[in-house]
């Protein structure tokens, strides 16, 4: 019976591995943090190596999108052989292909920023038969807009303070300079009237 094993060992593992591919992780690098102004344009950046030859009909890309405080998160970007932009929901006109998969680039932008864009968006990428040992994450942050009159009361602020400084010390320099006459022709007048009395 060992005898047996010995021969439908081989003969099995000929039969079976040739189906059997090696299948290895693929290298995905994105920021783990971005800061956004609101209604600006940013570039989600997911960067991706596998360890196959990259082609445009085999990679493909998907972007999904969870806000803060869900657990779930919903398909907002895929692309394969051509990029497929969200046609409803919040992203349709703002989410747009920005990659380019034979640099291995898989990254989206973001064009007019919104509040309700806060959240963590994730990459993925596929490249058969590598698949993809985790998935990229990306937290969004969309900050407030700095109004122009905003800049524009702290300039005036800081320039006035500056100015009122400047001013004290003028004032300050040209009042000692005028003591230090005054006491000087004192002094003269002194020197003066001490001679006048001397002769």
């Amino acid at each position: 019976m060992s005898r047996v094993w010995m021969y439908l060992f081989p003969a099995l593992g000929a039969l079976v591995l040739p189906g059997v591919h090696h299948v290895e992780g693929m290298e995905l690098l994105t920021s783990s943090e971005l800061e956004a102004v609101n209604g600006t344009d940013v570039r989600l950046k997911c960067i991706f190596k596998s360890t196959h030859p990259l082609s445009e009909e085999k990679v493909s890309v998907s972007w999904s999108f969870r806000p803060l405080g869900k657990m779930t998160g919903e398909l907002i970007f895929h692309y394969q052989k051509s990029a497929f932009p969200p046609e409803i929901g919040m992203f349709k006109g703002h989410a747009v292909w920005s990659g380019d998969i034979m640099k291995g680039d898989a990254s989206i932008t973001l064009q007019n920023v919104q509040f309700r864009f806060n959240g963590t968006y994730s990459c993925q990428v596929k490249n058969p038969p590598d698949i993809q040992g985790f998935i990229g994450e990306i937290s969004l942050r969309v900050v407030e807009k700095v109004s122009f009159s905003e800049i524009g009361i702290l300039a005036i602020a800081v320039g006035g303070s500056i100015g009122v400084v400047l001013l004290i010390l003028i004032i300050f320099t040209v009042v000692r300079v005028f003591r230090r006459q005054d006491d000087d022709m004192l002094v003269e007048m002194e020197d003066h009237r001490s001679e006048d009395q001397v002769l």
